[in-house]
């Protein structure tokens, strides 16, 4: 499992977001999601993060200067980093495979070099 943390922007804004190869879904906080384009689910699920989710917001983002567009499920807290700081945004699986987005660990960092230019459709 790989875990990278850095700010994305959002709305302009820099938001701190955990990437993580362990989780499979993308998470928003509600203060992230009031910039967000969000609607109500016709039924919750519930999360090992803690909880029932009802809300999913389109979470459009610019992530070292590459843009993004991703589903994400809207919950009350994801937690705190390592360092005590709380994350706002957890960048799933699904979402950073859709993206070309690689965590290299070792050098705490995300390799983008597989951004798609372009969506090629079979």
């Amino acid at each position: 499992m790989a875990r990278i943390r850095q700010t994305i922007k959002v709305d302009g804004q820099e938001c701190w977001t955990l990437f993580d190869t362990g989780a499979r879904n993308t998470y928003v906080t509600p203060s992230v999601a009031r910039v967000l384009q969000t609607s109500t689910m016709a039924h919750a699920f519930k999360t090992a993060l803690g909880g029932g989710v009802n809300i999913s917001a389109l979470l459009e983002a610019e992530i070292q200067g590459h843009p993004i567009s991703t589903h994400a499920l809207v919950i009350d807290e994801i937690g705190k980093d390592e360092d005590g700081k709380p994350i706002e945004i957890l960048f799933g699986a699904l979402a950073m495979q859709q993206w070309g987005i690689r965590p290299v660990p070792d050098e705490e960092r995300l390799d983008l070099t597989q951004y798609p230019d372009e969506f090629v459709e079979f």
